[in-house]
């Protein structure tokens, strides 16, 4: 099992371009960064959808564009993995989105991941026009159009949400037929968005992944990785599980702040990593 970090990256916090260089130079190989175009000052919707959820970071309101933020990483770095995690594509119009896709993977040699996932902000979600109600079919109708942008010199598609005839849209990505499509999510029927249109299942640290990974794996017909979201970097026993159950890699998160701040994290990250693969299997 790998390990990779993730990061809101705010403007008051160590900038893109020198955390991927920092992440890169200390040997990691994936970093993703969180979307929100906003937070709606009237927001109704709980933390996550979650009744209950303690007040919202601060953070969330203060974050870059990820995709300008990709451009920034990996214009500075060789090796280093960039993506989001995740991408709102429900509340993303998927020509544009297609294009920053296929343009951030064809600048970088191919080195852009694309997770994605449908929110849980209600109040953001309708100030973009996107009814919540909607929001997983949309995704799904939206991520489909893009893959035909990727993959047809003169593409067309007609669906519910968003249609159109004979475009014309290049550089295509680098990465055949397109750049990996991470599929975030939890709910009761994320497992069948991930089978339809995913190439790996990304869901958020919590109870009953391991079982579901069982059940994701039985019903695929094809190779699909695992990538925990948000994995505990003080918790060997949960990452020793992880690892057992196939997961392909862990994504911690990083806190947005400072260098010295960020690099204590990676510290920890990183003896957290060693001991796990110490230890005898």
């Amino acid at each position: 099992m790998d390990a990779g970090v993730a990061y809101f990256p705010t403007h008051d916090g160590l900038g893109p371009a020198e955390l991927a260089r920092t992440v890169e130079d200390r040997g990691h190989r994936w970093l993703m960064w969180a979307e929100h175009t906003h937070i709606p000052a009237a927001r109704e919707t709980p933390w996550r959808g979650e009744e209950g959820a303690p007040p919202l970071p601060r953070k969330y309101a203060h974050t870059y564009d990820p995709f300008v933020a990709s451009a920034y990483a990996l214009g500075v770095t060789k090796a280093l993995r960039v993506g989001t995690g995740i991408a709102l594509v429900a509340q993303r119009d998927p020509i544009i989105t297609a294009k920053e896709v296929a343009s951030l993977d064809h600048l970088s040699g191919g080195r852009f991941d694309f997770g994605i996932g449908a929110g849980w902000n209600r109040e953001e979600m309708a100030n973009h026009g996107t009814d919540p109600r909607t929001r997983m079919k949309r995704m799904g109708e939206y991520v489909r159009a893009m893959k035909v942008i990727w993959t047809q010199h003169e593409a067309s598609f007609d669906g519910e949400f968003i249609s159109f005839d004979r475009i014309w849209s290049d550089p295509k990505p680098i990465q055949r037929p397109h750049p990996p499509i991470l599929v975030g999510g939890g709910g009761p029927t994320v497992l069948d968005r991930v089978l339809e249109y995913g190439d790996a299942w990304m869901p958020n640290h919590g109870p009953g992944i391991i079982e579901r990974i069982t059940e994701l794996r039985e019903r695929a017909d094809r190779p699909i990785d695992v990538v925990v979201m948000g994995a505990p970097v003080d918790d060997l026993e949960a990452l020793e599980a992880y690892a057992e159950a196939g997961v392909d890699r862990v994504l911690f998160w990083l806190p947005s702040a400072r260098r010295s701040v960020v690099e204590r994290e990676l510290d920890r990250v990183e003896a957290t990593m060693a001991e796990l693969h110490d230890r005898p299997v």
